[in-house]
């Protein structure tokens, strides 16, 4: 079903999916690759793990998809955090509902987010990361184009901060600039695989100084006593597997690391049987653990 609930004052769309049966049913927040909006990644997610009996909520987080918030398609770290608190708030207000197991699951960029909030939020009891993205600035840092790609970004702002427009970038691109550039992001966001009404190719430059100076990872070495899950492909070019063996290194127990044999990231936004595989290892880590 189609919900709204309010974060910060902004208005965020949703869909929350029910098992069928008799509950309170365990709960889920979901959040999602950057970029994306709820009927994509997280939408298809949500609707397995609902399957799987647990209520899910996945969700337009602000500036993005149905959801209020400004600048429009702009990446907003400290907002998304805020965000998944308030949807946690309105999942324990509804009577389908445990209020003591809720769970957070993140795919791509939103594993990162997933497991920082639920370092911080003692509601949450669970985290599982798919695909995941846990950006750390000391990683980001000893890329060849770091300090140059910050100083564009903050040029950017400086404009913006004057009085400028709001400028953005393409989001996917074969060729050419974007803030997801290359043959991968473009066959999923660019085609029919990815395709929704809610989503537009374009995101704020300014976002990218965002993805640099992010630290996610940091909430790996504070999850502990709560139990995590990093499920991630054996291939992936866009959030290396070195970066899933760092967050789970960095976890304390209880903690669960699958390997799917997925060549491509965006094999596990969509292709079989790598978000089954994906699924399955999920609920299984939920139903022992939540």
């Amino acid at each position: 079903m189609r919900i709204e609930f309010t974060s910060d004052g902004l208005t965020l769309t949703g869909d929350l999916r029910v098992p069928e049966g008799v509950g309170p049913w365990p709960a889920l927040v979901l959040t999602g690759p950057f970029t994306g909006v709820r009927d994509q990644v997280t939408g298809l997610y949500a609707a397995r793990l609902a399957e799987r009996g647990h209520v899910t909520l996945s969700f337009d987080h602000r500036n993005w998809g149905e959801s209020e918030g400004g600048p429009r398609r702009h990446e907003d770290p400290q907002g998304k955090l805020h965000d998944l608190r308030a949807a946690v708030s309105f999942l324990r207000a509804r009577p389908e509902v445990d209020p003591g197991r809720i769970g957070a699951v993140g795919i791509c960029l939103g594993a990162g987010y997933a497991l920082k909030f639920a370092a911080f939020d003692p509601r949450v009891k669970v985290f599982a990361g798919i695909a995941g993205a846990y950006n750390n600035p000391y990683a980001m840092r000893m890329g060849a184009d770091y300090q140059a790609a910050l100083a564009a970004s903050t040029e950017v702002l400086e404009r913006q901060d004057l009085g400028g427009p709001v400028e953005y970038v393409p989001a996917v691109a074969e060729r050419g600039e974007a803030a997801m550039p290359g043959d991968e992001p473009y066959a999923y966001y660019g085609t029919e695989r990815g395709a929704s009404p809610h989503w537009a190719n374009e995101v704020t430059r300014a976002s990218v100084r965002e993805l640099l100076t992010m630290d996610n990872m940091m909430g790996a070495d504070f999850l502990s006593p709560k139990p995590a899950l990093v499920v991630h492909g054996v291939v992936d070019r866009f959030c290396s597997p070195e970066g899933a063996e760092e967050a789970f290194r960095r976890l304390d127990e209880p903690k669960r690391l699958v390997w799917v044999d997925a060549k491509e990231h965006i094999d596990l936004y969509d292709r079989e049987p790598y978000v089954t595989q994906a699924v399955d290892a999920t609920a299984g880590f939920l139903a022992e653990y939540l």
